[in-house]
């Protein structure tokens, strides 16, 4: 268009900077197990035609992501992502330690303590303080609690850094150079002006190059260009500004989650409730003759369905196929576009204000409105459904497989995604089979905070394929187009490995219905 609980996120997307100096790349699978460190090309790899794509079963006991190399053996790149994950838990440990001994000092255990043993409290209290304050410690670590975030935000304000900031500051450094060994123009002067001043906490500097990367590049060329590292750059920025309210997002942001407020202002993602409250309606409509050229033509193929949303647009339009599967069961099929960037609320659930509610929560108009779409059209308890979308869509195919009223009314066997944020999100049955392709220049898909400078772990049964392409800036990166080329270009190993994972939905089409979605 958001994440585990452990580790460190980080986003990594190919970047085009000074000209098209990177060639082409072939894309591979992108496959994790839990408690491992992805392999990554080193950066003398970059610009060279790797060997064939490593495609590693679901469920699999061995993954590229393997952990197993010995230091020897690992690429620059994974070394100072394995020593940011460190410095990240460390200061994960530091901020929860101020919390706990902030917690302690002021409690009133504590005081009734106090009152039995004053010389011993007296004492405890200064030790703790110190503990607290002296950069020897934890440097005025002092958080949680209400006056552990007063002082906390009193340190904000004074620009104190406390040791946690300054580890977790360090850990995010580290996640920049490891991206910039794998995307070579975000080391390049222009852009590392821009991470340096960031890094450094000076705003205005950081403010002042960003201009003059625009004023290089263009603004499209240098948001590509500074894509793979942007979750961490906003972090950074939360972090070491004055503001004591929007920490929250940089410290989600360190241990992997999905953030729940703006990095901005900190406002928390209920806010978003409120601006997209719609209840959602389906409503059949009518193809145009565009549309029902493409869908006479359409049939169970990963490039099929893209074309076919791409067919769709992203007004309001969204596909139920049945399909006369060749085993003798009836399956369908829904098809979900993406965000309309016209205007930043409209009268469909596909507007911007509804792409940042999908991405933080999982009800949410969009979601609403498909799960009425699946009543209206009398969808038969226990079918088998396959989701499919894009963007926005993606996200909201991972929002109904998460919904659990969705998930124990229909079977939902397949996930299917193009340029979604998804990573932060899992569906409500087990058995669900995710499918996430990435165009790795595409700076929608980075939005969950991963990418490959990040040691981010996806469930064994997901399916991530990632490649580059030669889209390089977005939007064009982003378009659905893009992602049909690729798959019927020079991937279409990929293309065929998910046409066999979705293979079940081989079939007669005996049903395309276009639904219109509207917020209310």
């Amino acid at each position: 268009m958001p994440a585990h609980t452990a580790g460190t996120g980080g986003l990594g997307r190919e970047a085009g900077a000074q000209g098209r100096e990177v060639r082409k790349v072939a894309p591979r699978v992108v496959e994790k197990t839990d408690g491992q460190l992805p392999a990554r090309e080193g950066p003398d790899t970059v610009g060279e035609e790797p060997g064939p794509a490593h495609a590693v079963s679901p469920g699999s006991a061995v993954s590229p992501g393997s952990a197993a190399a010995p230091a020897s053996e690992r690429t620059d790149a994974e070394l100072l992502i394995a020593a940011s994950v460190l410095l990240a838990d460390a200061a994960l440990t530091a901020r929860q330690s101020g919390a706990e001994l902030t917690g302690a000092l002021f409690s009133w255990r504590f005081g009734l303590e106090a009152m039995r043993r004053p010389g011993w409290a007296l004492g405890t209290a200064v030790a703790c303080a110190q503990a607290l304050t002296r950069p020897s410690g934890l440097g005025f670590g002092a958080n949680g609690g209400l006056v552990g975030e007063l002082a906390r935000m009193a340190g904000n304000m004074a620009y104190l850094r406390p040791a946690k900031v300054a580890m977790a500051v360090d850990a995010f450094a580290l996640r920049i150079k490891a991206a910039a060994a794998e995307h070579p123009h975000l080391d390049a002067p222009s852009a590392r002006r821009v991470t340096d001043a960031v890094v450094a906490g000076r705003r205005l500097e950081a403010l002042r190059a960003m201009g003059a990367l625009v004023e290089l590049l263009g603004v499209t060329r240098a948001l590509t260009t500074i894509s793979p590292v942007i979750m961490e750059l906003l972090a950074l920025l939360g972090m070491l500004d004055e503001n004591p309210v929007n920490d929250d997002f940089s410290w989600v942001t360190l241990a992997g989650g999905v953030p729940t407020t703006d990095p901005f202002l900190g406002l928390p993602s209920s806010v978003l409730r409120f601006l997209n409250p719609g209840p959602g309606r389906a409503e059949r409509a009518e193809p145009d003759p565009i549309l029902a050229k493409v869908l006479a033509t359409s049939h169970n193929d990963i490039v099929s369905y893209v074309n076919d949303i791409g067919a769709l647009g992203n007004h309001g339009l969204v596909l139920l196929r049945r399909v006369a599967c060749a085993d003798g069961a009836v399956r369908h099929v829904l098809l979900l576009p993406g965000t309309s960037f016209g205007l930043l609320s409209n009268s469909t659930p596909q507007d911007v204000v509804g792409a940042f509610d999908g991405l933080l929560r999982t009800d949410t108009t969009y979601t609403r409105a498909a799960k009425k779409l699946l009543l209206r059209a009398a969808v038969p308890p226990g079918s088998e459904l396959m989701i499919v979308g894009h963007s926005l869509g993606g996200l909201t195919a991972m929002n109904l497989a998460t919904d659990v009223e969705v998930s124990s009314t229909y079977r939902v066997t397949h996930v299917i995604t193009l340029g979604s944020p998804i990573d932060g999100k899992r569906p409500a049955d087990h058995t669900t089979q995710v499918i996430s392709l990435v165009n790795k220049h595409d700076v929608i898909a980075m939005l969950d905070g991963r990418g490959p400078a990040s040691p981010h772990d996806l469930p064994e049964s997901w399916v991530e394929l990632a490649w580059l392409d030669e889209s390089y800036d977005y939007p064009l990166s982003h378009a659905p187009q893009a992602y049909s080329d690729t798959l019927r270009g020079e991937l279409t190993h990929y293309r065929e490995q998910v046409n066999k994972l979705i293979s079940a939905y081989d079939g007669e089409v005996v049903g395309n219905q276009p639904y219109m979605l509207r917020d209310k």
